[in-house]
């Protein structure tokens, strides 16, 4: 059997391993492998060339990989930020000493927004941000 051919059998089976076991990894090293076998398969390299066009078919593929996922933003699923920015939140306390909201039916402690007056007991303000386990509210 050629060498082009035996890149790309093995390019297939990564291929095959990353569905059985998803990680989003082999399947750069798989389309590697595929793209060096369809060089080897056109110019007939030696080895020696073979390995360096699939080091650099890698370098590539994992680039782009890494790539992809750095322009994805984090899913905000679960997290204090995605489930309160944009709630209501009645001012329990407010003084020199901090504010206190109500949330639905927790208390949170709480600073304003940059500009916001300081409001007066009963007030009702928004969520705009959760600053660790704080909350920014504003008008």
């Amino acid at each position: 059997m050629q060498p082009g051919l035996w890149w790309l059998v093995c390019g297939v089976v990564l291929l095959v391993v990353e569905v059985l076991a998803p990680g989003v990894f082999m399947m750069w090293l798989g389309l590697a492998a595929i793209g060096t076998g369809g060089v080897t398969l056109w110019f007939e390299p030696g080895i020696g060339w073979q390995v360096v066009a699939y080091a650099v078919f890698a370098a590539a593929t994992l680039s782009l990989g890494l790539r992809l996922r750095v322009g994805r933003k984090p899913a905000m699923l679960n997290t204090a930020q995605a489930g309160l920015t944009g709630r209501t939140a009645r001012v329990l306390a407010a003084d020199a000493a901090g504010i206190r909201v109500r949330v639905g039916d927790s208390d949170w402690t709480a600073r304003l927004a940059h500009g916001v007056t300081m409001p007066a007991a009963g007030a009702v303000l928004r969520v705009v941000g959760v600053d660790g386990t704080t909350l920014v509210v504003g008008d």
